[in-house]
């Protein structure tokens, strides 16, 4: 069995390549836009890759081309903006002899714009008042403070506290930003593994204890019924096959609210797969049409990340710019 993980300079790219390389039956290729991504160094010489940009316009039938070459029977991409060009490519890929390890490209596009999740799962759970900046819907009938931020995005990148009328009347709508309610309560990651059929097969709340660069580098999963039932219930709302981190914030209510949706392997992964649902794994299974269970617990476990060094002979690394 051969897997092409891409994206391997990302925790998320390196949970799944670990996560797959434990299996024993894998042979794990992995590939990245920066040789010296950390990831590509796990697996053997054989199996490292580069690739270009996830937005180059060669990214796609370069990947596409490496699966025929290298005969790659699964492909799991890792980065936000390979997902949707990948997905749109599926059927290239099968024509190609493999099978792509992520959501659809409708699951995609609804969860990576961020006013397009918020419309499809308002009739599902809690969702904060989201409103385009610049529409009529937007002007008025705020509490401050609010948060403003891009539709479209990942990570925290761009996100802002706004704290008046005055200054949210400031904001630009040419930048394609969303005005949405600010949630006074604690944020949780859920970490959602869901069949082909789109059955939830588990559902992993964590708390991100602490963050640095957008990553959860400490945290703890966390036992509590109505955070799986509401990221479950997100999950079916957008129609999601293999894996996403769905996060949710209290309200003043104390209901978990819906912030937004990550249709990919999240870098916090590794405290997932601690806790008893290696989600990788499973999905490979899924993928490959394996029976994979119908559904799974976990156990409440705590983590601390720190940094790794991987240690190689210079002439072992790929050639390239520095």
């Amino acid at each position: 069995m051969r897997v092409l993980v891409t994206g391997a300079g990302g925790p998320a790219g390196v949970a799944v390549i670990r996560s797959l390389l434990r299996r024993g039956d894998v042979q794990v290729l992995a590939a990245d836009m920066d040789r010296w991504a950390s990831g590509i160094y796990l697996v053997p010489p054989e199996g490292r890759r580069l690739v270009p940009a996830g937005l180059a316009d060669d990214f796609v039938t370069t990947v596409v081309e490496m699966c025929r070459r290298d005969r790659v029977d699964v492909l799991f991409p890792t980065v936000d903006v390979e997902l949707p060009r990948l997905a749109a490519a599926r059927d290239q890929l099968r024509d190609a002899g493999t099978l792509l390890a992520s959501p659809s490209l409708r699951t995609l596009e609804t969860c990576l714009d961020k006013l397009t999740l918020a419309r499809a799962c308002a009739r599902t759970c809690r969702v904060p008042r989201t409103e385009l900046v610049g529409t009529p819907q937007a002007v008025d009938g705020w509490d401050f403070p609010v948060i403003v931020k891009p539709r479209r995005g990942a990570g925290s990148r761009g996100v802002r506290v706004v704290t008046s009328q005055h200054e949210l009347d400031a904001v630009h709508a040419d930048e394609d930003l969303l005005v949405q309610e600010l949630l006074p309560g604690d944020e949780y990651s859920v970490d959602v593994l869901a069949g082909l059929d789109g059955h939830v097969i588990a559902a992993v709340p964590r708390a991100r204890l602490r963050v640095d660069s957008g990553v959860a580098v400490a945290g703890v999963t966390v036992r509590d019924d109505e955070l799986v039932a509401t990221a479950s219930a997100v999950a079916k709302a957008v129609g999601l096959t293999t894996v996403a981190n769905v996060q949710l914030k209290r309200d003043r209510d104390g209901r978990p609210a819906l912030l937004e949706v990550n249709p990919r392997f999240p870098g916090a992964m590794p405290l997932t797969i601690a806790s008893g649902v290696d989600m990788p794994s499973i999905v490979l299974d899924a993928v490959l049409s394996r029976r994979v269970p119908e559904r799974m617990d976990f156990a409440e476990v705590a983590n601390v990340r720190y940094l790794e060094d991987v240690f190689l002979p210079v002439g072992d690394v790929l050639p390239g710019r520095p």
